[in-house]
């Protein structure tokens, strides 16, 4: 599994440890990766995601996974959440239609 967000594309970032010596030797920083299940009103179903804690917040802020999927650009969401987000845009669009 990759060490990335499926809904805000954070990853992994790389710096130094610094000693008190100023001796830097290099390490990872990791985003809190938490495997969470996200309701979508819109389909009416849920879906499984990994997300970051930071992403969540912002699902939740945005007033929840249909609302973020649709404001998101696309080049941030991994092939799992585009598919969502396109399916979502099938059902609005049919929605609105009939």
């Amino acid at each position: 599994m990759s060490r990335i967000c499926e809904l805000t594309g954070k990853g992994r970032q790389v710096g130094h440890n610094v000693s008190h010596a100023n001796n830097k030797t290099k390490r990872v920083f990791l985003p809190n990766l938490q495997n969470v299940t996200l309701m979508s009103e819109g389909l009416d179903r849920s879906f499984k995601f990994r997300v970051s804690t930071h992403g969540l917040r912002s699902v939740e802020h945005n007033g929840g996974l249909d609302n973020w999927l649709l404001k998101t650009a696309d080049t941030k969401l991994s092939t799992r959440a585009l598919k969502v987000k396109r399916e979502l845009a099938k059902a609005t669009a049919a929605a609105i239609t009939a």
